[in-house]
């Protein structure tokens, strides 16, 4: 009694098999690469949602000392704060920035709260060649705004420079190394408007805006797909000579 065995696919089979193949492994991953994206979309519809309800919330006091291991950009970014204490103007740093108003700086301030905690305040725009009004800067002052995460590092193609004093990124441990101001809060905060006058930066400049084309990209990959398992279709019923 024999034991029947199948019998090797013809050359030209295997050839057709293999250029199958490709088109397959192309549809499975544009596949894959649109669910990808619904889920990518869903997070950053989720992280939307958060982001505007801290906008619409009433301010709440800048996190202590205490507080600082805590911090994370997923709970904290756009949290609107009030900070109070007196300003070292002394230790500023300016942050090229170009903006509505043109190109020029962020003025970023180290502020000393009653605690003893050191915050660094991005005051707002100013253009080149500007100067503080005289006087008032040793009084205390209460700053709102948007608590925002360190920039590490520098600009797209621009390194921060301390020792040059060149500054392209809001880098809070840098800038306080190079300024000597010890242990700050890991965080600064964009000032609102309020603070807002003649001769004074401006805030309320803070951009919050997300790009949210996933589901472009989602109907991208999935049409891409189908099309892929178009070809492999024809390719298995097309009739081999």
């Amino acid at each position: 009694m024999t034991q029947a065995t199948a019998a090797p696919l013809p050359a030209r089979g295997r050839r057709g098999f293999l250029i199958a193949a490709l088109p397959l492994a192309a549809a499975i991953l544009c596949l894959a690469l649109g669910i990808w994206q619904i889920e990518r979309r869903a997070w950053k519809l989720d992280l939307i949602a958060r982001v505007e309800a801290r906008l619409a919330a009433a301010p709440v006091p800048a996190p202590g000392r205490a507080a600082w291991p805590e911090i994370a950009p997923a709970a904290d970014e756009y949290r609107r704060v009030v900070a109070r204490g007196r300003f070292l103007p002394d230790r500023a740093v300016r942050v090229m920035a170009v903006t509505e108003h043109g190109p020029g700086f962020w003025l970023l301030v180290p502020l000393v709260t009653a605690a003893g905690d050191t915050i660094l305040i991005n005051r707002g725009f100013v253009p080149a060649g500007w100067h503080p009004p005289p006087g008032g800067e040793a009084e205390p002052v209460t700053v709102r705004g948007l608590m925002r995460m360190p920039e590490p590092g520098g600009a797209f193609l621009r390194s921060n420079d301390p020792a040059a004093d060149r500054w392209f990124s809001r880098d809070v441990a840098a800038i306080a190394a190079a300024r000597g101001l010890g242990p700050v809060a890991p965080f600064f905060i964009d000032a609102d408007a309020s603070a807002n006058g003649p001769g004074q930066p401006i805030g309320g400049l803070t951009v919050v805006a997300f790009r949210n084309t996933h589901l472009v990209y989602a109907l991208t990959w999935f049409a891409l797909s189908a099309l892929s398992a178009y070809a492999v279709f024809r390719l298995l019923r097309e009739p081999r000579p």
